[in-house]
């Protein structure tokens, strides 16, 4: 299905917490995705049932403001990183647009994907978990520190 379409090497760079039996075990439960460049891979406000780990190219984050049509540049995701990390724990409308800068390469968990992954693999999705749990941690330490210096 999805990690048929890409390298080892890639899998490895983008999964360097797994060993490489994990990585191959994690690949039959994503699909992969490739998004052109000025795509909108995620729109706010649409359903969250899936993130994303991004392989190759830039992904834009997006946050729509009070004037219709406007957007505040709120992180730029470059290869490695994950986007829509929540949906894969909690199913709740998306919080930001996220928008192609390039050809950009992404692999696919779905909601329903991880919760199999985690009947079928739970030491696996563990380790993904804390993979998550660790990203998002960094994301809320670098808002923070964004937040006290405006105030």
């Amino acid at each position: 299905m999805g990690c048929r379409l890409v390298s080892d090497v890639a899998l490895a760079k983008s999964f360097p917490y797994l060993l490489p039996e994990e990585c191959k075990i994690l690949c039959s439960f994503l699909e992969y995705k490739k998004c052109a460049k000025d795509e909108v891979f995620i729109r706010q406000g649409d359903p969250g049932d899936f993130m994303g780990f991004l392989l190759t190219g830039k992904l834009a984050i997006k946050k729509e403001t009070s004037f219709p049509g406007k957007f505040v540049l709120v992180a730029i995701l470059e290869s490695g990183s994950l986007v829509g990390e929540i949906s894969v724990v909690e199913e709740n409308p998306r919080t930001a647009t996220v928008v192609a800068m390039e050809e950009s390469e992404i692999l696919l968990l779905t909601h329903s994907k991880a919760q199999q992954l985690l009947e079928a693999n739970p030491l696996l999705a563990v380790k993904l978990l804390k993979k998550i749990i660790r990203v998002l941690g960094a994301r809320l330490q670098k808002s923070s520190a964004r937040l006290a210096q405006l105030l």
